[in-house]
């Protein structure tokens, strides 16, 4: 009889399978951008030249620090302040009643608040303010019965006629910022309100409005902005702010331009305090839209410095 040979496993203990190679380290090489660096020393000698040009310009820079704090220039920053905000209340008042006007299904306030919003936006405000001024040439005088009556030129001072001028031509801007929001709230909403037995003014109040902010909070802020240096405007109607104070101090001190300096200096603080506030108040009503609020300042420098202290391919 034949053997048959049994193959099967060897005696010996198991050789354990070679593990697979891993992953071998990608060693990248980062791009250069040489227009970058072409484009920032271009810029840097662009300003280093203007800045040097302004330097050896007849312009008594002395000057500036000297009036800096003056009190009239501290009162123009008050008064300049008081009416950004106060006309600001007059267009974000109006401009909401004039975007609800406008999508209402009434044919009559819809056509006024388009023709409202057509005339204000088509026409300057320096023409507006000099027509509010001038206006006594068709109203001689106001009459409000009981209340109130005297001559036009007496009632429609400079601070009335600075604020119906900016406040009711921000109106017309506001109310189209307004429209925009409240259209960016899906209808489906205002529907389910009015189905748990919401009214409209209630539904626009608890709803549609709080939903429309994100939308509406970031160009209003463009617009407060806008209205700081708008307000440089009503000097031409007698009201005195920071540009009319600065020019007066230009004017008896003999440093015009100097003080022309010193008032665009004081916007830029000031908006930029304004700029810091906007910010802050468009990261509030962006909560629960998007996964991750934008950083502060204050988290992206602390991101910065953390970076600058770890190791080159390492984690902290």
């Amino acid at each position: 009889m034949t053997d048959i040979e049994k193959t099967g496993p060897a005696d010996g203990p198991p050789v354990p399978p070679t593990p697979p190679a891993g992953p071998q380290a990608i060693k990248a090489i980062p791009v250069r951008h040489y227009g970058r660096y072409v484009s920032a020393v271009i810029a840097i000698a662009a300003l280093v030249a203007i800045i040097y040009a302004f330097s050896q310009g007849k312009i008594n820079w002395g000057a500036i620090p000297d009036y800096f704090f003056d009190d009239r220039i501290i009162r123009g920053v008050g008064q300049t302040l008081l009416l950004t905000a106060l006309s600001m209340v007059i267009g974000i008042v109006g401009g909401i009643l004039l975007a609800v006007m406008r999508l209402s299904k009434n044919p009559v306030t819809s056509s006024i608040a388009w023709f409202y919003i057509w005339f204000f936006r088509g026409t300057p405000v320096l023409v507006q303010l000099f027509v509010w001024f001038n206006l006594g040439l068709v109203f001689e005088y106001i009459n409000l019965g009981p209340i109130y009556k005297d001559y036009w030129s007496s009632f429609m001072t400079p601070l009335l006629t600075a604020l119906l001028g900016l406040g009711l031509n921000e109106a017309a801007y506001m109310a189209e910022i307004c429209r925009a929001g409240l259209l960016s709230v899906d209808e489906g909403q205002t529907e389910a309100s009015h189905a748990l037995g919401m009214s409209h003014g209630k539904t626009l109040r608890r709803i549609v409005i709080p939903q429309a902010m994100r939308v509406i909070v970031p160009p209003t802020g463009n617009e407060v902005i806008n209205m700081l240096k708008t307000t440089s405007l009503v000097s031409a109607v007698q009201f005195t702010e920071l540009f009319r104070y600065a020019q007066d101090i230009g004017s008896s001190s003999g440093a015009p331009v100097e003080m022309y300096f010193l008032a665009a200096a004081w916007y830029l603080i000031m908006t930029s305090v304004l700029t810091v506030g906007q910010f802050y108040l468009e990261r509030y009503y962006a909560r629960g839209s998007s996964r991750s609020l934008p950083p502060t300042p204050m988290q992206k420098i602390r991101a910065n410095l953390l970076s600058l202290g770890r190791p080159s391919g390492g984690t902290a």
